[in-house]
């Protein structure tokens, strides 16, 4: 909708801008100025306008993605982890290690462990936390965890952190980068989701399985309509895996 709102005037107007458009967003433009297209009925007209100015969606940078592998460095991130929790406070180093525990995005992570706080003080805990699949369940919170392509359904995590969670305090992201940052350390958070992905591959958990509990359910037939995991068998397997991730920690 925002796309749509910004870059509407193309469908009829001179198509030099989209040069202008960053590479980031180029695609998602595109595509919402296909499917506006063809709500008003002009996608044939829009299409061959496309096709004549040479307009192409860009395909993802493979060799990109390869370099990332390529260069990442574990133990390096390992190393910022230990120097970045002798520099926040309490809270905030529980806000990493439940990010590293649960492999969701910065934006969810901070929200699910305030919200945590929350309800504990209200004494709904069990409205977000199954006990029996050892489970928080963001779906209950739809309007907050369920947003379009980025989605978060569940996470399995050890009672034991969500208690010391509940009795913590609220944090923001704000004061966790203040903090590194006047300590000369670099905010790297966004990579904890990276690590918790590769290391529960690695002990136990199918691709499939993390994808799930990252929040990505691919368009697979099989994944959508076949596909049922015992949920008390991966709890099982998720929370001894997360012991190993708790021992690599032990600095």
């Amino acid at each position: 909708m925002t796309y749509t709102k910004r870059y509407h005037h193309l469908l009829y107007g001179n198509l030099r801008e989209i040069d202008t458009i960053p590479k980031g967003t180029l695609n998602n433009t595109i595509k919402s100025l296909i499917i506006l297209s063809k709500f008003l009925g002009v996608h044939e007209e829009f299409k061959q306008r496309l096709k004549s100015y040479g307009v192409k969606m860009i395909r993802p940078d493979v060799f990109a993605s390869f370099i990332r592998i390529y260069n990442n460095q574990t133990t390096d991130l390992l190393e910022w982890y230990a120097q970045a929790i002798s520099l926040l406070r309490e809270n905030e180093r529980l806000l990493l290690r439940f990010l590293l525990n649960s492999g969701v995005r910065k934006e969810e992570g901070i929200i699910s462990f305030n919200k945590i706080i929350e309800l504990s003080r209200k004494g709904k805990m069990s409205i977000y936390y199954n006990s029996e699949f050892s489970a928080l369940q963001h779906f209950m919170f739809k309007e907050v965890f369920l947003r379009n392509t980025k989605n978060v359904y569940i996470s399995i995590i050890g009672e034991s952190l969500v208690s010391e969670i509940a009795n913590s305090e609220p944090v923001t992201y704000e004061q966790i980068r203040k903090r590194l940052e006047r300590n000369g350390l670099k905010v790297r958070i966004n990579e904890l989701r990276d690590f918790y992905g590769s290391f529960m591959v690695r002990h136990n958990l199918i691709k499939e399985e993390v994808d799930l509990l990252q929040g990505r359910i691919p368009p697979s037939i099989f994944l959508r309509h076949y596909w049922s995991p015992s949920f008390k068998e991966l709890r099982d397997r998720t929370l001894e895996a997360l012991r190993q991730l708790e021992q690599t920690l032990s600095f």
